[in-house]
């Protein structure tokens, strides 16, 4: 009997999600356009298909400790507000994957990470909605992730280490946010240039070596203007957990700028 071959390594990802569910609304001016490609395209950029996705999303948060979706077919949070009608109908019905969900909590707590398994949550937008771009045929197992409340950077770093082993195991690893979230600011022609001196020193930040990465992340609120790119930092935690799955540093996978503010992507080897 022939053995299957061993899943090969997957990296992990941090992904823009886009405001709402932008993608599958009329788009006349092309906003959308440059992000909605990159999505559509990470399918390509795997090494194979994955086994299964785990991803942690700025929309779901807990305190004290680390969530995980546990239902084999969960359902839809529409956690956004004032959209077209046909919005809150969207579906995607993926698979959930209970096994990864109880792997996942294994790993954190041998790290002495406290997680627990919410049996009945479903995904919110910060999942389905760039999901259903990048895997359209929702047919991968996929797990969700919270973030935790206190938004730690140095511990969310944490998390990602924990976690890392999934990847060899086929798992991808994808944080779901944005690298500028100031709702606020967009389309202030004010934010251009101080969002892209942001995001040049995350960019730096995420591609430097995996110490260097680490203590970079820890103090971000110390970048250039990180407070008006992020008033709130629920959209960037993600970064943090995704950087802390990989010990090579990072790559920029994508960038541009949206609604007056730079953006970008990373991928983690």
């Amino acid at each position: 009997m022939t053995k299957s071959a061993p899943p090969l390594t997957q990296p992990s990802l941090f992904i823009p999600h886009g405001g709402g569910p932008c993608f599958f609304m009329p788009d006349p001016d092309g906003v959308w356009r440059g992000m909605e490609t990159y999505l559509r395209g990470l399918a390509a950029s795997l090494p194979e298909r994955p086994r299964a996705i785990l991803l942690i999303s700025g929309h779901w948060e807990t305190r004290g400790g680390f969530g995980l979706t546990g239902a084999e077919h969960p359902g839809l949070i529409y956690d956004y507000y004032g959209f077209p009608p046909h919005t809150y109908e969207l579906t995607y019905p993926v698979p959930g994957a209970p096994w990864l969900a109880e792997r996942a909590a294994g790993l954190l707590r041998d790290a002495r990470l406290p997680a627990a398994i919410d049996p009945a949550r479903g995904l919110d937008h910060g999942v389905f909605i760039p999901m259903k771009v990048a895997f359209p045929d929702a047919d991968i197992p996929l797990v969700q992730m919270s973030i935790e409340a206190g938004y730690d950077p140095a511990l969310h770093v944490r998390a990602g280490e924990a976690i890392a082993p999934l990847r060899d195991d086929g798992v991808l690893i994808i944080g779901s946010g944005m690298s500028f979230h100031n709702l606020r600011a967009f389309r202030d022609p004010r934010v251009e240039a101080p969002s892209t001196l942001f995001d040049q020193w995350l960019t730096q930040a995420a591609t430097a070596p995996a110490a260097d990465r680490a203590a970079l992340l820890a103090h971000w609120a110390d970048a250039p203007y990180a407070r008006l790119c992020h008033p709130q930092e629920d959209h960037l935690i993600p970064l943090m957990v995704a950087a802390g799955t990989s010990g090579s540093p990072g790559r920029r996978d994508y960038g541009e700028i949206v609604m007056g503010s730079a953006i970008s992507g990373y991928s983690f080897a």
